[in-house]
């Protein structure tokens, strides 16, 4: 999926490497939860499959090792008879298509005044996420007529379906992102998420965006003295505004 957007200047060998997270970061919520609910809603029987395995899948997302086997359940559930990650990626680019206007409203407009003025400087800029890659792309490709590189969980055929076979989250991040060619000191980095600490203190300049209150002093403690912790619009989160 490609959309006409902005001309920006050609990125040039040693232009400094910008690196956002998206959910809560770009994206005012969960987009990979929004999407799997869509998923698994398209039919009663994915329903009620999600509902069956929702007592163990459910409380296995919550914790760091067990997180990608729990999301990767739901995603099945909402794939099963899929068996080609392209089937996904078309799935994703249908649900970005009949959602353009609630999807529209996530995105977070400072967050893409951010993210557009890094462009415009020449910077490298890339987007990691915990969602699956397709999903970002698309909805900054086609509501946001924003073409940016994008790394994100892995999912591949499993048990009928389709599941997540690597979680781009905490070091993995890193990994993933190193793995895809972003090597070199990283400029800036955004993020929400405490998970995303290992990415934050590998950047020059971390910044804290839309954090939850409850790790706001984490963040403090964990990250250099005069971190900027912002908030760009998500009403229920911490930061300061802007």
């Amino acid at each position: 999926m490609s959309t006409a957007g902005p001309r920006y200047p050609a990125v040039q060998a040693g232009a400094p490497l910008i690196v956002f997270d998206f959910d809560h970061t770009l994206y005012d919520g969960d987009s990979g939860g929004d999407l799997v609910s869509w998923l698994v809603r398209r039919t009663w029987w994915r329903t009620l499959l999600a509902l069956l395995i929702a007592p163990v899948a459910g409380p296995m997302i919550a914790f760091l090792p067990t997180r990608r086997r729990g999301v990767g359940a739901f995603i099945w559930a909402g794939t099963v008879g899929l068996h080609r990650r392209r089937d996904l990626d078309e799935l994703i680019d249908r649900y970005v298509v009949l959602h353009d206007a609630q999807l529209r409203e996530r995105l977070l407009p400072v967050a893409l005044a951010v993210l557009h003025r890094h462009r415009e400087g020449g910077d490298r800029v890339v987007v990691a996420t915990g969602a699956p890659p397709e999903l970002a792309r698309a909805i900054l490709a086609f509501v946001a007529h924003e073409d940016v590189p994008v790394v994100g969980t892995a999912v591949g055929p499993r048990l009928f379906g389709v599941m997540a076979t690597r979680h781009c989250h905490h070091e993995m991040k890193m990994t993933m992102l190193r793995e895809a060619g972003f090597t070199g000191e990283i400029a800036a980095a955004y993020s929400d998420s405490s998970a995303d600490m290992p990415l934050l203190r590998a950047a020059r300049r971390p910044v804290v965006v839309n954090p939850k209150h409850a790790k706001v002093d984490d963040f403090r403690r964990e990250l250099p003295a005069g971190t900027p912790i912002l908030n760009w619009g998500c009403a229920d989160r911490g930061g300061d505004p802007v």
